[in-house]
């Protein structure tokens, strides 16, 4: 753990997991103590988990960054990769996680090798552009939708999701800095639904999109309009999941996740080499 200057004013906050020169790395406003990034470091990943700007312990921001805070957001982690020596990383991401990962692919391809991607929409511009996280501090919604499915018979799964919402339950009030903080939707720089998609089709970089049935935030909908545009992509879709999938059944998307590093580091590939005569 500790702290990184990036600028004259502002430090980012990490926590290391594992070891190994085979890195992930992973940026979002806060992460449970239980979740896809810890166990990928018991399963041999030396994971890197980056705490955005203007989120505790990372520095606080008073600049609205409008269209480009998930830019500087990449440059962020860039610069964290660069103070630790780690020239090429796999790069992974949940929800705002992965569409700061969006803006990664397309402005440092050269530094990631692989993009696992979490319920990543991004967004329909069609849409709008403010966060979810911001229409609730705002009051225009009372609540998101519900972001889970009930569960169906697992017992193991009910207990997971009880003791993250008592862990959700005892966070501190967060600063008035970081509620002011709308970092809207990724690739809202692109205006509009089409010229969003062109970009998406311009990323090479091989992406494992994870997402659930029951997702109202990234739908299945939207999961399936990104993987038809990028030419190197593998979608894996659960029933009976949503948006906190990665913080649910953690053991079977970082199971998916490591199949898909192990394949991409061998071949550069989603997939199996053919094996055609």
């Amino acid at each position: 753990m500790g702290k990184i200057t990036v600028s004259t004013d502002v430090e980012i906050y990490y926590a290391e997991y594992g070891s190994g020169d085979s890195y992930i790395l992973s940026a979002q406003v806060g992460f449970a103590p239980k979740g896809m990034q810890q166990k990928l470091a018991e399963m041999g990943y030396h994971v890197i988990c980056i705490t955005l700007r203007g989120f505790a312990p990372s520095s606080y921001i008073t600049e609205d960054y409008g269209a480009e805070w998930y830019d500087v957001f990449a440059e962020d982690v860039v610069r964290v990769a660069d103070a630790l020596g780690i020239e090429k990383f796999a790069y992974m991401g949940a929800s705002h996680g992965a569409g700061l990962g969006w803006h990664l692919m397309l402005n440092h391809p050269e530094r990631v090798s692989a993009f696992v991607a979490v319920v990543p929409g991004p967004h329909s511009l069609k849409e709008g552009t403010m966060s979810f996280r911001q229409m609730m501090m705002q009051g225009i919604i009372d609540a998101p939708p519900p972001f889970n499915p009930p569960i169906d018979d697992d017992a193991a799964r009910e207990l997971r999701r009880a003791r993250r919402a008592a862990w959700l339950s005892q966070l501190p009030e967060a600063d008035p800095r970081e509620r002011a903080i709308d970092y809207g939707r990724p690739l809202m720089k692109y205006k509009n639904e089409e010229t969003l998609c062109e970009k998406l089709r311009s990323i090479k970089t091989p992406t494992l999109i994870i997402g659930g049935a029951d997702d109202p935030i990234s739908t299945p909908e939207l999961m399936m309009r990104t993987a038809k545009c990028l030419p190197h992509c593998k979608l894996v879709m659960y029933s009976n999941c949503g948006h906190d999938i990665d913080t649910d059944i953690i053991e079977e998307v970082c199971d998916e996740a490591d199949r898909f590093l192990r394949q991409t580091e061998r071949t550069g590939r989603c997939y199996i080499p053919v094996d055609e005569a």
